[in-house]
Parts: C-alpha cells; sequence; structure tokens
C-alpha cells in the first residue's frame, strides 16, 4: 500500500506533509484489509507492506484476521488509550533519515545552540521515522515529570522551545529560516524534553515509579504538549537513546535492548535496533504496538467546482 499522511493545522489553513504519523500508520492495514484495497487475508495473521510516500520508508504491519476482517477485540492495553483491544505490530525498517537523508543531520551526536533568553544550550538532532530535536530538561530549569498543562502554562518555556525546534528545523536543512520554521513547518521537527527517570504521577494520578522505565520525556505536538507521546516521536527517541553521545542516550537507564519511555499517561516500551558501522550508527529497525477499530464512517460532499479552481 502507498500511504500519505497530511497534518492539519488547528488554528491555521495548512496542510504539513513533512513528516509520517506512526498512531495513523497503526490504522493503514486496517482500513486496506476493510476497503477491499488488498486481497481478502486469510483468517490469523495478516502482514500488510505500507510505503509512506512523506518519508520513503517502508512500514511492515502485522495483526490479527478474524471471519476475513481485522481482529479489534483483545486485551492489549497502551497507557492514554482508553478500553483495551487485539495488538497490532508496527515495524518501522531502515528508519533513519525519514526527511533529511542522515540518521544525524549534522553528523554529531549533540550539538550547541544559541538562543535568545536561553544562551547556550546543548541538543540532539535526530531523523527516525520523524525529525526530533531533543533537550535536556534542567537546562530549561524544569524537571520533566510535569504534566502536559502545567508545561503548557509555562510561557516562557515554551516561547523557549518553539525558538529551539525552530533553530534545529534550519540546522536540520527543513525551513531557510526559523520564521519559516514557525509558519510553514509546526509538525517537524518535534521536539522532545528529556530527563533520567524519576518518581511521577501520571494523568490519571496513579504513580508512576523511577524503576519501572528507562527514561523520562515530554515531546510537543503542533505547539502544545502531547498528552501521551507521538508514536514517530518515541520511536526516534528509542533510536536516539541507543546512539551514544546523545542526549537521550545520556539521560537512559539502560543503554541497550527495548526502551521503557515515562511519558505523562504511563509507560511505553519500543524495541529500537542500532548498529555501528564504518560510516557511524545507523538505524535497524525500531518495532511498535498498537490497537486500532473503526469508529466512524460517513460522506463528506464537496461541490465540483472546489477541484477546478
Amino acid at each position: 500500500m502507498d500511504y500519505t499522511f497530511g497534518q492539519v493545522s488547528v488554528d491555521t489553513p495548512l496542510v504539513d506533509y513533512a513528516g509520517n504519523c506512526g498512531n495513523m500508520s497503526s490504522a493503514v492495514g486496517h482500513f486496506a484489509v476493510d476497503e477491499g484495497l488488498l486481497p481478502p487475508p486469510a483468517d490469523g495473521e495478516a502482514t500488510v507492506r505500507i510505503h509512506n510516500t512523506n518519508t520513503k520508508k517502508i512500514i511492515i504491519s502485522k495483526f490479527q484476521v478474524k471471519s476475513g476482517t481485522p481482529a479489534v477485540e483483545g486485551d492489549y492495553e497502551l497507557p492514554g488509550v482508553a478500553g483495551t483491544g487485539s495488538p497490532i505490530r508496527l515495524e518501522f525498517t531502515d528508519p533513519g533519515g525519514s526527511s533529511t537523508g542522515k540518521l544525524l543531520p549534522t553528523g554529531a551526536p549533540t550539538d550547541e545552540f544559541d538562543i535568545e533568553g536561553v544562551g547556550k544550550i546543548a541538543v540532539s538532532m535526530v531523523d527516525a521515522s520523524t525529525p526530533c530535536v531533543f533537550v535536556r530538561a534542567r537546562d530549561l530549569g524544569i524537571t520533566g515529570a510535569e504534566s502536559p498543562g502545567a508545561i503548557d502554562a509555562n510561557r516562557m518555556v515554551m516561547v523557549n522551545l518553539e525558538q529551539i525546534r525552530a533553530e534545529a528545523a534550519v540546522r536540520m536543512g527543513i525551513s531557510p529560516d526559523r520564521r519559516s520554521a514557525s509558519e510553514s513547518s509546526p509538525l517537524v521537527p518535534k521536539i522532545g524534553i528529556v530527563a533520567p527517570p524519576g518518581d511521577y504521577l501520571n494523568l490519571t494520578g496513579s504513580p508512576v515509579p523511577a524503576d519501572t522505565y528507562d527514561i523520562l520525556s515530554r515531546m510537543m505536538s503542533m505547539g502544545t504538549t502531547h498528552r501521551a507521546y507521538p508514536l514517530t516521536g518515541s520511536m526516534c527517541l528509542a533510536v536516539a537513546a541507543r546512539i551514544p553521545g546523545t542526549l537521550p542516550y545520556e539521560a537512559a537507564h539502560t543503554k541497550e535492548g527495548d526502551l521503557l519511555l515515562g511519558h505523562a499517561s504511563g509507560v511505553q516500551p519500543i524495541g529500537a535496533y542500532v548498529s555501528e558501522t564504518v560510516n557511524g550508527p545507523h538505524a535497524e529497525k525500531v518495532i511498535v504496538y498498537r490497537t486500532a477499530r473503526r469508529l466512524m464512517e460517513g460522506a463528506v460532499l464537496v461541490p465540483e467546482s472546489v477541484f477546478k479552481k
């Protein structure tokens, strides 16, 4: 299947096609089977190879089929998602350089920005599944354990985060200048705050002990703090946490194997496989699990004249 993702802005007439969405990717295989875009699969495990046209990368989606349709009921639970469902295994192959062509767009695991109001600050720019820039929570004057609402309400932190994100867009070759980055590329790069594990409360008020996960992080999505964690952002974080010298590698409790991400809604496992080559680190694949089900269907009627403009 070919699949194109468009990020629709909430408050401006803008659709950003610069990157992909992992959560949307999880529904593509189901949709293709439901709509008859693929030959009806036999009951059992189905495999759909998805070509994301935004990043030119292949995603392998595996899920259970019952009576010729994708299974939706099951006991798999995701923090931040209501209820349970049948798991969907997503394997993002060779995710490095999804938008910039390089796993480390500047060639360095860590760079330094000089940001007005902040001064010199260390960042790590990584492009795996989606371009991201990571900063230490302590360098912003926070712990990283704050709730999304608390971060959004901290005007100084939000302004500084956008300045850093916009500068990263320029350094990564995504935008010509900071203004263009803020106005025309709000989706990429994403910006994440990282810190070592620490005790915190998730959005339901339940405690998340420091010894139950490997890295603490919060990530921005279209100018606000994500209530869980963007899937492509979590994959980029997991890859970054396996590259020596990056800020996520520095913050992560473990340096190999699956990464347990502590986000605002709970703990999420991500499998990231990174090897060292003569040309530097290479992201082989990232494996994540999701659930999906059809919520509604209908028709939107658009006048023919619209398409003639």
